[in-house]
């Protein structure tokens, strides 16, 4: 392991999500907190979540696994489960990070991301990336390094390139080499400045292709799109208006069509979804939206493996909304009233099975993980709920 350099920062986030609380553009802060203050303070699939080397699951007998970070201020966590077939868990296990946490929420999609035989979590508090080897026998500590930015909260991957999104301070992107040990490096030239100093950046993805990074920018309403080039470079971006307020946690579906969420700073029954089409020269087109959840904060997203669904979770509502996406790229409610699933207070983070046949919902007002069984149709059957997850855990990458 690459001996660990850097600078500890100790952003101030009050954990909340107490009952009846929401959040500003998805964060764990409460409601009256202003836009310029979260960008101060706190702020796949980045990669697509998918893209698994199966080999080490077989080994393990288990049919997935499920991870987190614990975010600790004091010492930051994985904690994984192994998922079994009928998407249970069971047998709950802690790595250190070798970094540290924030002890608060993230305000982030993309903090904890699974790519072939790795998982890459970010240390917010210690404003450093962790590198893991999955195995058959859990998880093995690769490497540690600084983010290039000051709180690292979200991650993207693809091919042998890794970027993060850094959101104190002002702001940037910045871009690391990956060996096939797991090895990060910086890529000197990568760092790219958000389209404002106070964007309120909520998550960093490559598009399918891996030929642009997307941003979605809470504060300014916007979405950032940098092109890449062929040494893994991002250039500077271009950022387009978003149709829907605060847009936060995105997912890709098929022809490379973007599903964003539209939290709207919160304001109770108000969130709402938005379909776009990334065009070849990276800019993008309206297909649908805002379509409403009829619920309060949408924030986290994810896409069926099929690409015939998409689910958000609503912080504000306890619960999870489902779409049909059609073959045009169109959103359509599973359900009128917006609510496909029940979670626990505060739901977070969103994570798909591998095989896309069970939902994962982290949520920080109960300290919970909830699982659906996702359904032919979409719907979505509530399996069980597990407690006792720390204060401040955050991020999910499920396979």
């Amino acid at each position: 392991m690459k001996q660990k350099t850097g600078f500890s920062f100790f952003p101030l986030l009050s954990l909340l999500f107490l009952l009846g609380l929401g959040l500003v553009g998805c964060n764990e802060d409460s409601l009256t907190q202003g836009f310029d203050e979260l960008s101060q303070a706190d702020l796949g699939k980045a990669v697509p979540s998918g893209e698994f080397d199966e080999t080490d699951l077989q080994k393990s007998g288990n049919a997935g696994a499920l991870y987190l970070i614990s975010n600790a201020a004091t010492g930051n966590e994985v904690i994984a489960f192994d998922r079994a077939a009928d998407g249970s868990l069971s047998n709950q296990q802690s790595y250190s990070t070798a970094g540290l946490g924030t002890g608060g929420g993230l305000g982030s999609q993309g903090a904890v991301v699974r790519y072939r035989q790795f998982l890459f979590v970010v240390n917010a508090g210690s404003n450093e990336i962790s590198s893991f080897r999955v195995n058959g026998q859990g998880l093995t500590l690769v490497d540690v390094e600084p983010s290039a930015g000051i709180m690292p909260i979200s991650l993207t991957v693809h091919d042998d390139r890794l970027y993060v999104l850094n959101a104190g301070g002002t702001g940037n992107i910045a871009g690391f080499s990956l060996n096939h040990q797991g090895d990060l490096s910086f890529l000197p030239g990568s760092v790219q400045p958000l389209s404002t100093d106070a964007a309120g950046g909520a998550q960093v993805s490559f598009s399918p292709s891996g030929r642009f990074l997307i941003v979605t920018e809470k504060a300014t309403n916007a979405i950032s799109i940098y092109p890449v080039d062929f040494s893994g470079l991002a250039g500077a971006p271009t950022t387009y208006p978003s149709v829907g307020d605060t847009p936060f946690g995105f997912d890709f579906g098929k022809r490379d069509r973007l599903i964003v969420s539209d939290a709207f700073g919160g304001a109770p029954n108000a969130s709402a979804m938005t379909s776009y089409q990334i065009e070849p020269d990276g800019s993008i087109d309206l297909i649908t939206g805002p379509v409403a959840t009829n619920q309060t904060a949408a924030c986290w997203v994810v896409v069926t493996n099929d690409s015939r669904y998409t689910y958000t979770t609503n912080t504000g509502s306890a619960n999870v909304t489902g779409y049909r996406i059609t073959p045009s790229g169109a959103l359509q409610l599973l359900d009128a009233s917006g609510v496909s699933g029940q979670t626990g207070a505060g739901p977070i983070d969103l994570s798909l099975s591998r095989n896309s046949q069970y939902l994962y919902a982290l949520s920080a007002g109960s300290d919970s993980i909830t699982a659906f069984a996702v359904n032919s149709d979409g719907s979505l059957t509530h399996l069980d709920e597990w407690m006792g997850l720390p204060d401040g855990a955050a991020g999910l990458a499920a396979e």
